[in-house]
């Protein structure tokens, strides 16, 4: 834990693994802490943040910060990875998706009382071992460790009694309830699938958008007809969400300032299209389907959640006077077996259909439906109450062991599948490792502590020229010990005061937790975000980037970022030969890129230098021992490139995927040195764009590095 850093240094002597180290004036300490098992931390103050591209590279940006060297995207774990987690705003993110700095819901003593509170995430950590399955009676299982506790009617109590030793522990029982308002066996629907965006565009602009045709008359008597089509909100999530699903339809709209700030009223923000195309489009979007599936209903309730609904002091309501409307809303409640009651109409006919049951309930309907609108969401300060039937029916052992997650929050616990979680502690043992160049990479991390403090002094000099800096470039910035660390917040903010443009490429879910700052900064300066989102095989993107956030994962950042407002870019790189460059997983991949709400997409073929190839050929033979020939036949003796026939058959390829997902050309952003429309490909020796550092494998990089001898 951040709070116990110091407590959990190890005593490493400077220089013990890495002895270069030892040789440098500005090595504040070296670190090992149970959090990173296997990992050192090489504390350094850097001389220089900045550090300026070779003069020979055709890289689109100048400059680039690399607040770490190496990468921790690596990651000992007591709860399934799918268990789902409510986070601080009411929303839920399965367990996987949680990163260190997120805020999820804890709760803190009140008297005689618990009540929800916001509890920040301070660690993250996985392991593989015995799992059991408890059955509760409203439905809910849960996948946890033996050692996990959840808080009873009677106390804490961990899953089983105790396997080994003397000690006792208090264990669940059948005869025990736990705590919480459990999840009805409810699991969130996916955001992305097609038919939920319907059913959201139908939600929420019958709701409170306008579709509004109308005719007029010409001075020389002809008559013409104009559509307008129109949202105006105060909830920009609302708003920026409906965009994005109209964008994927194949509807531009502009964005402008409705109505301004007043002592009782907040801003407003509109968007809008006077194209008759997009307006029918719009109109055609959001028709009544005569049989909606799941998705669609989902997707409508949240829609007309968003423009609609309410929840004040914990009571969720739907209000409307459209009958339509109203009923279309109770036979989707009813489809997901909400509980709910339509209240009497007010004099202006305005209805209310109101969810009943409690926290459950109001839970349920949070948990399938996905609104965007946050403020809507909080459970901040409220009591915890058992509103559902958490009697425990049934605990089972699994057979063999299972791979599971832990968290570790400021107020010790958190709620899991709706019920109340303790942090586990039972961590895996230090190991210290016979490292090899290859995991050094991964386990000599050297973190710059003062790097945004000599970046401020470095942009205020009269010689900056304020041309764009590239972040991601060499090693991620949103590795797993940027939770710990926390330098980018201050590399933004430093940025941004001095007018510098920037992007930033990575792999990293972490990026979440700094869209807020990112769009604060991007009201000073452009901004250019991308995800490195490779391989979209869960098996195989397991074996060449263990650790890594999965492409599940990082695909719904890629929304995150969308919603947040920004433009987003995949980077497909690299595509590894006989891999991952058949036309179905190329296809598959634009697919889910452009469904997560990619607005471009780059890709390159895999290039193979140095000391890289020796390392990516080792996991080849390990791990497809079959390909071992064709790629030595590809990347003989020097040749770092695919041969050029190779690159020339991917683009073949990829070119008409692309068109078929409706994306085109590429354009490099001047101002940022991100890429700034669909990227048709990259030539690794023309004007390409390094990937993110991987996990285990170090899957090349596309540009030459900076001078080593510059980082510090």
């Amino acid at each position: 834990m951040w709070v116990r850093w110091s407590g959990q240094e190890l005593g490493v002597e400077q220089g013990d693994t890495l002895p270069g180290l030892a040789r440098l004036n500005n090595l504040v300490r070296s670190v090992q802490t149970p959090d990173f098992t296997g990992v050192t931390f090489h504390e350094v103050l850097a001389k220089s943040a900045l550090n300026r591209v070779p003069g020979a590279s055709s890289m689109p940006f100048t400059w680039t910060i690399n607040p770490y060297r190496g990468c921790t995207h690596a990651c000992a774990y007591c709860l399934d990875p799918d268990t789902m987690i409510t986070m601080s705003d009411g929303r839920q993110k399965p367990l996987w998706a949680v990163e260190v700095g997120d805020e999820v819901l804890g709760t803190e003593p009140h008297g005689r009382y618990r009540r929800y509170a916001a509890s920040k995430v301070l660690a993250k950590w996985s392991t593989t071992k015995p799992a059991h399955r408890i059955a509760l009676a409203d439905g809910t299982t849960i996948v946890a460790s033996g050692d996990h506790r959840f808080l009873t009617d009677r106390g804490w109590k961990y899953v089983t009694r105790s396997t080994s030793g003397v000690g006792q522990r208090p264990y669940l029982t059948t005869s025990n309830s736990l705590v919480g308002f459990g999840s009805r066996a409810a699991r969130a629907h996916q955001v992305l699938d097609e038919q939920y965006m319907r059913g959201y565009l139908a939600g929420m602009i019958r709701g409170d958008g306008m579709l509004l045709t109308r005719e007029y008359t010409r001075r020389s008597g002809e008559q013409y007809r104009v559509n307008h089509f129109r949202l105006a909100l105060a909830d920009v999530e609302g708003l920026n969400r409906t965009r994005t699903y109209l964008e994927y339809f194949g509807v531009d709209v502009s964005t402008f300032r409705f109505a301004p700030a007043t002592t009782t009223r907040r801003e407003m923000t509109a968007i809008r299209t006077s194209r008759k195309a997009h307006f029918d489009r719009i109109a055609s979007i959001i028709e009544w389907p005569t049989a909606p599936p799941s998705g669609w209903r989902a997707g409508y309730l949240a829609g007309v959640f968003d423009a609609e609904g309410s929840c004040s002091r914990g009571v969720l309501r739907i209000s409307n006077s459209d009958e339509q409307i109203l009923s279309e809303i109770e036979r989707s409640l009813e489809a997901f077996d909400i509980d709910f009651v339509r209240e009497p109409a007010r004099d202006n006919g305005v209805a209310n259909v109101r969810i009943r049951g409690g926290l459950g309930m109001r839970n349920a309907f949070f948990s399938i439906t996905q609104p965007a609108i946050t403020r809507k969401l909080a459970l901040i300060g409220t009591t915890v109450k058992t509103t559902a039937d958490l009697r425990i029916v049934a605990i089972e052992a699994i057979d063999g062991a299972q791979e599971l997650i832990d968290i570790t929050t400021t107020t010790g616990d958190f709620v899991a599948a709706g019920v109340v979680s303790h942090n586990c502690f039972a961590r895996p043992t230090h190991e210290y490792l016979d490292l090899d160049a290859g995991d050094d990479f991964d386990r000599q991390i050297i973190v710059k502590v003062n790097v945004a403090d000599v970046l401020g002094k470095e942009l205020a000099k009269p010689s900056w020229r304020h041309e764009p800096v590239a972040l991601g470039t060499n090693t991620d910035p949103y590795q797993r010990a940027e939770g710990r660390y926390a330098l980018m917040p201050g590399i933004i903010e430093s940025l941004a005061a001095s007018g510098t443009p920037f992007s930033i490429l990575t792999k990293g879910t972490l990026l979440r937790r700094d869209l807020p700052l990112l769009a604060e900064a991007n009201r000073r300066v452009p901004v250019d975000l991308a995800m490195s989102i490779a391989i979209y095989d869960p098996e195989l993107q397991q074996s060449v980037e263990p650790g890594t956030p999965s492409t599940k994962a990082r695909l719904a950042t890629v929304t995150a970022v969308r919603e947040a407002g920004f433009d987003c870019s995949v980077f497909l790189m690299p595509v590894l030969p006989y891999l991952t460059d058949t036309r179905a997983h190329l296809d598959e991949a634009v697919r889910q890129a452009k469904a997560a709400g990619a607005t471009r997409i780059a890709w390159t073929a895999l290039h193979l230098r140095g000391s890289v190839k020796p390392w990516f050929m080792q996991w080849l033979e390990r791990e497809h021992p079959e390909l071992v020939d064709r790629y030595r036949s590809m990347y003989y003796g020097r040749n770092a490139y695919a041969p050029k026939e190779y690159r020339a058959w991917l683009g073949e390829r990829m070119r008409p995927i692309l068109r078929a997902h409706g994306l085109g050309r590429e354009e490099v952003d001047p101002t940022t040195g991100g890429v700034r429309s669909s990227a048709m490909g990259f030539d690794a020796r023309s004007r390409s764009v390094r990937a993110a550092a991987p996990g285990r494998v170090p899957v090349p990089e596309f540009a030459e590095p900076p001078n080593p001898d510059a980082l510090f």
